[in-house]
C-alpha cells in the first residue's frame, strides 16, 4: 500500500526537525533571559499512517495525500512542555515571530477551559506555505493531566459511576490550575527579588 503521505515524508521530517530546532533556539534565549530552562520537555512525531488513514474515515475524507497534509494539518505534531505558564505564552509569541511560521488557528484551553478541565493552547502553524503542525503548548501540571486522563478515560473500558469519576477529573485539573497559577506567582515574587 502506496504511503498516505505519498513521497513528502522526508519533507514533513525536515519541517518538524526545523521546528525543533527554532524552538531549541527560543529556548536557550528564554533560558539566558530567565536564568532557567523554560521547557521542561518537547517531542515532535509525524502521525503514524494507521493512524492518519483512521483520521480520515472518521472525517469522512478520502485516504489521500491531500487530505493527510492539507486538510487534517496535524501530520507534524509537537508537543512543548513548560514549567510555568507565563512561559506558555511567550513561547507562543516568539514561534509567531519566526519568519517561515503563519498561524492558521489557535485554541486557547487554558483560559476557555474545556468543561472536563482538560487545558493546553494549541496552534495550528503552516510553515513555508507548504506544511501544516499543530503545536501544543501546556504546563508540566496540564500535561501530567491530559496523561493522566487518558490512561484513565481511554485505555480502558470503565463500567460505573462515570458521573463521579468525571468529577474528580474535573476537581483534580482545577486543583492543578490552581497549582500553577500559585507556583508563576512565587517565580514573579523571586524575579522581582
Amino acid at each position: 500500500m502506496e504511503s498516505i503521505y505519498g513521497n513528502k515524508k522526508p519533507e514533513l521530517e525536515e519541517v518538524m526537525q526545523m521546528l525543533l530546532r527554532e524552538i531549541g533556539v527560543i529556548r536557550r534565549d528564554m533560558a539566558k533571559d530567565l536564568g532557567m530552562d523554560p521547557i521542561e520537555h518537547l517531542l515532535g512525531r509525524i502521525k503514524s499512517e494507521d493512524s492518519m488513514r483512521e483520521k480520515c474515515r472518521r472525517k469522512g475524507l478520502p485516504e489521500t495525500t491531500e487530505s493527510a497534509l492539507v486538510q487534517i494539518r496535524d501530520a507534524i505534531g509537537l508537543r512543548v512542555v513548560c514549567a510555568f505558564l507565563d512561559d506558555v505564552y511567550t513561547i507562543h509569541d516568539r514561534l509567531l515571530a519566526l519568519p517561515r511560521v503563519e498561524l492558521v488557528e489557535e485554541k486557547d484551553y487554558i483560559r476557555h477551559v474545556k468543561p472536563n478541565g482538560y487545558r493546553s493552547f494549541h496552534m495550528i502553524i503552516l510553515v513555508d506555505g507548504t506544511y501544516y503542525a499543530e503545536i501544543q503548548l501546556r504546563t508540566i501540571s496540564m500535561d501530567t493531566w491530559a496523561a493522566l486522563e487518558h490512561h484513565l478515560k481511554y485505555k480502558k473500558d470503565i463500567r460505573g459511576n462515570l458521573t463521579l469519576i468525571n468529577s474528580e477529573l474535573k476537581r483534580c485539573a482545577d486543583e492543578l490550575a490552581s497549582t500553577d497559577s500559585s507556583l508563576q506567582t512565587l517565580r514573579d515574587m523571586i524575579s522581582d527579588l
